[in-house]
C-alpha cells in the first residue's frame, strides 16, 4: 500500500488559465481548490488568492476585460458541455448570466479592444451547426446579435485591431480547417484559405496593423506545422518558422507585434519570446528564453503593452501553476501556489521518453486482425514510461494508460491519479500510438478508417517491451484509457486478451455505429472524418466495434460513465458492460448521475478512482 490515499492525491490543486486585468496588477484564473474548477483572482506573486465564483459546477474559462473590472467566464451543467457565459463584476462581486440559454453550447471569442462587446458562437438556432453573434457587454440573453449563420463548426479566433472584423475558423476535422474574415458592418465573410485535401490553418492571430494574420499550419504538404503570415491583400502565405517538430500555436499582442510561441519536441514545450518588425512582417527578434520548471507550458496572457506576460506550467513531478514572465528579460516568477495536498514534490515520479518498434507502414498491417505481418520496416511508437522508486525486479505490475483523441498526444505533465498509483507501487506506461498527434501530420494519418486497428496492434507491441522488461510482471499488466482510450482499452482487450491482467474503460467507445448515430448533432461530421462514416463505411465500423467482438475478453472489466455525457453516450458503457456480463467476464459498472465526458466533481473523481484501485488491487 502507498503512503497516501486517493483522496489525499485528488486534493492536489492546479491552477491554470490566467487572465491579466486591465490595469496589469490583478491576475484571474482557474483553481480547483473547491474541488471543481473556479475563478480565483490575485494581485501580486504568492499572494493569498481571492475565491470569486463559489458553483458546484466547473467553470471552464475566464477572460478580462481589456477596460474594465469585470470578465466574463463560461460555466456548463452536469458536464452537458452547453455552457452559457457569465459576466462577474470584480468590485461589486455580482454576477449575471449573459446568454441565459441552457438548451445551447455557447463557445467564446473574446472581448472587443474598447471592451464594449464580445463575440461567441452557438448553436442556438440548429444544434448541429454555429452561428456568429455579437453581444453588448450589459445585454442578455436574446439581445445578441446574430452577424452570420454557419453551416458548420465555427470558432472565432479574435477580433480585428479596429474592432471592424472578427476572425473566423471553420474545422472539417482536426487536420482540415477554413480562415475567413467576416466584415460586421456588411456580415459578409471573406474566405482567407482555399484549399484542396487536409490542410490545417490554425492558432490564427490579427496582426498589429490589421493588414496580415499570423498562423500554424501545414500547407504546401509539410508533415508539421509551421508558423507563417498571410497577407490579407494578397493573399500570400509567407513561412516565419519552420522546423522539424509542430509549432504548437503563438499568442500575439497586435498592438505591440509581441509573441510567444511554443514548439512540440516529442512532447516536451519550448518557447520563444519575440517581437515582430513592423516593416517586415516575416522578420522579429528574439528575448531570452523563460525559465520554466516541467516540460509542459501553455495558454499566454499577455498583461498591459505586452511587458509581461502569464502562462501555465507542469511536469510530471510538478503541479500546474501560474508563472509571469517578463518578456524582455525572460525572467520567471511563479504566481499561484496551488499546494500539493501535504504530499512532498520530491516523493513525486518522473518518466523516461521511451520508443518502441511497432510494425512498419510499408508492409500491410493486421492482415488477419490480431496478428501483424513483418514488415521491412518498423515504425517506431514515442511513450513515457514511469517506474515507482521502490520496484521490485520482476515483480512490478504495468498500467497501460491510453490517450483519446485520437488526434491528442501523452505528454510529461502532472497527472495526481499517475503519482498515487505510482506510490502503490504500479508502474506507468503512456504510449503515443500511429494517429497520435505532435509527430507531424503523416504518423497521425496512419490510424485513419480502414487502418484503425493498427494503432492497437502499436499497444500490443508496448506490451511485449513492457513484458521483456526487466523490472515487469509480464503477468499484470492491466489496460486504461477514457473516451477514444476507452475503445483502445475494449479493443486491445478483445483483440490481443492474452496480454491483459485486467481492463478499465472509462467513458469510451463499445460501438463505433451506435456512437456516431448518438453524438452530439455538432460533433458527428468532424468525428466521421476520422473514424468513417455511417453512410460509406457501416460494415467496417461494426467489424472493429469492441461489442461485436466482446467474445474473444477475457480479462475482468471496470466501465466507468457520466450519464450527461455529449459526446460518447452512457449507452456505450451500459452495452458494452451488459454483453460482457453476458460472456461470464467479472465486469463492474459506475455510472455518474452529475457528469459528463469525464469527472469534475471532486467527491465523483475520489469515488470512481478509489473504486479503480480496488479492482486493480483485486484482478492485478
Amino acid at each position: 500500500m502507498g503512503s497516501y490515499d486517493i483522496e489525499r492525491y485528488l486534493n492536489i490543486r492546479s491552477a491554470y488559465g490566467a487572465s491579466f486585468g486591465p490595469d496589469g496588477e490583478r491576475l484571474s484564473f482557474l483553481m480547483n481548490t473547491t474541488g471543481t474548477a473556479q475563478v480565483w483572482t490575485l494581485a501580486g506573486p504568492r499572494e493569498w488568492p481571492e475565491q470569486r465564483t463559489f458553483y458546484d459546477e466547473r467553470v471552464t474559462f475566464a477572460s478580462w476585460s481589456p477596460e474594465r473590472p469585470e470578465l466574463i467566464f463560461g460555466m456548463d451543467e452536469g458536464g452537458n458541455e452547453r455552457a452559457q457565459l457569465h459576466r462577474l463584476d470584480a468590485e461589486t462581486g455580482v454576477i449575471e448570466n449573459l446568454t441565459a440559454m441552457p438548451d445551447a453550447k455557447h463557445r467564446w471569442g473574446g472581448w472587443s479592444h474598447d471592451g464594449d462587446r464580445f463575440a461567441f458562437t452557438s448553436n442556438r438556432r440548429d444544434e448541429a451547426v454555429f452561428d456568429i453573434y455579437v453581444q453588448g457587454r450589459e445585454e442578455t440573453g436574446d439581445d445578441a446579435r446574430l452577424v452570420y449563420e454557419g453551416d458548420g463548426w465555427l470558432t472565432l479566433s479574435g477580433w480585428s485591431p479596429d474592432d471592424s472584423r472578427l476572425l473566423v475558423s471553420q474545422a472539417y476535422s482536426n487536420f482540415d480547417q477554413d480562415l475567413y474574415v467576416l466584415d460586421l458592418e456588411t456580415e459578409s465573410l471573406e474566405h482567407l484559405t482555399p484549399h484542396d485535401g487536409d490542410v490545417r490553418y490554425q492558432s490564427a492571430n490579427w496582426a498589429p496593423d490589421g493588414d496580415g494574420i499570423y498562423l500554424v499550419t501545414d500547407e504546401g504538404e509539410a508533415d508539421t506545422l509551421y508558423l507563417a503570415y498571410l497577407d490579407l491583400e494578397t493573399g500570400d502565405l509567407e513561412p516565419v518558422v519552420d522546423g522539424e517538430w509542430n509549432v504548437d500555436g503563438i499568442a500575439l499582442d497586435d498592438e505591440t507585434g509581441r509573441f510567444v510561441y511554443s514548439e512540440n519536441v516529442e512532447g516536451y514545450t519550448e518557447v520563444t519570446v519575440g517581437e515582430f518588425d513592423a516593416a517586415d512582417p516575416t522578420a522579429f527578434e528574439t528575448f531570452p528564453e523563460p525559465d520554466l520548471p516541467g516540460g509542459v507550458s501553455g495558454g499566454v496572457s499577455f498583461g498591459p503593452d505586452a511587458e509581461r506576460f502569464a502562462l501555465s506550467t507542469t511536469g510530471d513531478a510538478v503541479n500546474t501553476n501560474v508563472f509571469v514572465v517578463d518578456v524582455e528579460t525572460g525572467e520567471a516568477e511563479r504566481w499561484t501556489d496551488a499546494p500539493t495536498a501535504g504530499i512532498p514534490p520530491e516523493s513525486f515520479d518522473e518518466s523516461e521518453l521511451v520508443h518502441v518498434e511497432s510494425f512498419g507502414v510499408d508492409g500491410r498491417s493486421p492482415s488477419a486482425r490480431g496478428t501483424p505481418e513483418e514488415s521491412h520496416a518498423g515504425l517506431s511508437v514515442p511513450g513515457f514510461f514511469t517506474l515507482p522508486d521502490d520496484h521490485e525486479p520482476g515483480n512490478t505490475p504495468v498500467i497501460v494508460d491510453i490517450h483519446g483523441g485520437p488526434e491528442s498526444q501523452r505528454r510529461p505533465s502532472f497527472s495526481s491519479v499517475k503519482q498515487y498509483f505510482l506510490d502503490r507501487g504500479y508502474a506507468y506506461f503512456e504510449p503515443n500510438v500511429r494517429g497520435s498527434s505532435g509527430y507531424g501530420a503523416e504518423y497521425a494519418s496512419l490510424d485513419d478508417v480502414e487502418k484503425r486497428m493498427d494503432s492497437v496492434a502499436d499497444v500490443r507491441a508496448c506490451v511485449e517491451w513492457l513484458q521483456d522488461h526487466p523490472a515487469v510482471d509480464p503477468d499484470r499488466i492491466a489496460a486504461k484509457g477514457g473516451s477514444y482510450g476507452g475503445f483502445m482499452v475494449l479493443a486491445a482487450l478483445t483483440e490481443y486478451p492474452d496480454l491483459w491482467a485486467a481492463g478499465i474503460d472509462v467513458v469510451g467507445i463499445a460501438n463505433f455505429v451506435t456512437f456516431l448515430e448518438n453524438t452530439g448533432d455538432w460533433r458527428r461530421e468532424l468525428r466521421e472524418a476520422e473514424y468513417g462514416s455511417l453512410a460509406e463505411d457501416r460494415e467496417f465500423l461494426e467489424e472493429v466495434s469492441p461489442i461485436n467482438n466482446i467474445e474473444n475478453i477475457d480479462a475482468p472489466l471496470f466501465v466507468l460513465h457520466g450519464e450527461n455525457d455529449p459526446r460518447v453516450p452512457v449507452g456505450e458503457a451500459e452495452q458494452i458492460a451488459e454483453k460482457a456480463e453476458r460472456q461470464g467476464v467479472p465486469v463492474r459498472k459506475l455510472i455518474f448521475e452529475d457528469e459528463g465526458h469525464g469527472f469534475s466533481k471532486l467527491e465523483n473523481r475520489i469515488e470512481a478512482y478509489s473504486a479503480i484501485a480496488d479492482f486493480l488491487d483485486e484482478h492485478v
